[in-house]
């Protein structure tokens, strides 16, 4: 699904803010509406902090995240919301024929989108630049990305089984050691994805839809460290 203000869906009304709190109720409300109880959620980035929050509602029957926000450190908050809009800027301000011509060789590519796919050079040129406009037609994130400024993940996860896969060559969000991960969340299932950046789903989308599958299965492996 896409996010209010993301995609193809339209943004938040006047009075509502995009804070995590009112992501959460909105995927609530979608839930409700599509008449799911406790569904198996999956997301990348901001979506994988919002899996995990629904996890710790109790909202879900499972969660995975990859490469989720919010478990960083105020200093690796800095960072990573800073390169996030680095790239934003470049996206906004770059002329289109010259994101063209970038777009058709695999050094442009990898210029254009290395801190965030660990393989930019397989990217259809075609795709890599619907992507880049679609960020420049989100009009929810830049306040977003002012409400990420605030936030942490801190909290204990109940008994529900959760799976967080972390991309080998993820440049935008630094991993975790995993013992930090493991005082939040004991049960936790810690993975890399080897060859994969800070949006795996486009580096090998066979090993995250089998990430996936796996996740939501309640007797999967449960490993002690991403180290």
């Amino acid at each position: 699904m896409d996010l209010p203000g993301f995609g193809e869906s339209p943004p938040l009304p006047e009075h509502l803010s995009y804070e995590l709190d009112t992501g959460v109720l909105v995927l609530k409300e979608f839930f409700a509406n599509l008449g799911l109880d406790r569904p198996h959620v999956a997301g990348n980035s901001m979506g994988g902090l919002l899996s995990l929050v629904l996890a710790q509602q109790g909202m879900v029957s499972s969660a995975t995240a990859l490469s989720p926000a919010g478990l960083w450190t105020p200093m690796g908050r800095r960072v990573s919301l800073t390169m996030v809009r680095s790239v934003h800027r470049i996206a906004r301000h770059m002329p289109p024929k010259v994101a063209v011509r970038l777009s058709r060789t695999a050094a442009g590519r990898t210029f254009m989108c290395g801190v965030l796919f660990g393989r930019p050079d397989l990217l259809e040129p075609q795709v890599l630049l619907d992507d880049m406009q679609a960020m420049i037609n989100a009009v929810g994130f830049v306040p977003s990305l002012a409400a990420g400024e605030k936030i942490i993940f801190t909290g204990q996860v109940p008994d529900v089984p959760v799976t967080i896969a972390w991309g080998r060559r993820d440049l935008l969000i630094r991993r975790p050691r995993g013992e930090s991960v493991i005082q939040l969340i004991p049960h936790v299932r810690l993975l890399q994805l080897p060859g994969c950046g800070h949006v795996p789903m486009n580096d090998n989308p066979e090993l995250v839809a089998h990430v996936l599958l796996t996740g939501s299965n309640d007797e999967h492996q449960r490993l002690s460290s991403t180290r």
